[in-house]
């Protein structure tokens, strides 16, 4: 009874431990080229940046589900009688993309992202605009990237905007308008082995 109870202890020690290690942990950042689409707005992208961390959750050797928190400058610059001032909206984002990890490190992916306002630094004339942008945004994204055996790896997102971001009624400027970001990252991951 004793060596069939201490089997039992052993064998589940090493299946907790296997299924401790089915998982990634990374810290990711980049540059976003962010726009608007839609409205009526005359704008051109904005460079800004993103930076976090990512947790993989692998399921077999090709597929896994990887959420991240990153903080994400983003906005546009727009044209304001031949002034070009800057909208710039920071988040607290949180894609959960599924990954699809071919056999030589490359990989396609595609998700759901949530974003909440942390921050805005708006230069628009219109007094009447006391809240630019609004608390939650929504937005699916796509994606490629590689990601070697060591831990190190590239990607490139694109990120369109569900729902409207303009919090304000104006009559000059239309608030239906949406986030369009491109992301380049770099990013690292430990826990390796078990991909």
């Amino acid at each position: 009874m004793k060596k069939l109870l201490i089997a039992s202890c052993v064998l589940l020690f090493i299946g907790n431990a296997t299924y401790a290690q089915k998982f990634q942990i990374g810290l990711k950042a980049g540059t976003n080229a962010s726009n608007y689409t839609g409205g009526n707005l005359d704008s051109k992208a904005l460079l800004g940046f993103h930076a976090g961390g990512s947790f993989n959750f692998l399921l077999g050797n090709n597929f896994s589900i990887s959420p991240e928190v990153l903080f994400s400058s983003q906005g546009a610059k727009y044209n304001d009688l031949g002034n070009e001032k800057n909208l710039k909206v920071s988040y607290i984002q949180v894609p959960v993309m599924a990954k699809f990890r071919f056999n030589g490190g490359f990989y396609l992916e595609a998700g759901p992202q949530v974003g909440f306002k942390v921050g805005e630094d708006v230069d628009i004339p219109d007094e009447t605009i006391g809240n630019f942008a609004k608390d939650l945004d929504l937005s699916v994204g796509a994606g490629l990237g590689f990601h070697s055996r060591s831990g190190f790896g590239i990607g490139a997102r694109y990120i369109a905007g569900l729902s409207k971001v303009g919090d304000f009624s104006s009559s000059e400027i239309n608030p239906d308008f949406k986030n369009s970001v491109i992301q380049l990252s770099l990013f690292y991951t430990l826990f390796n082995n078990r991909r």
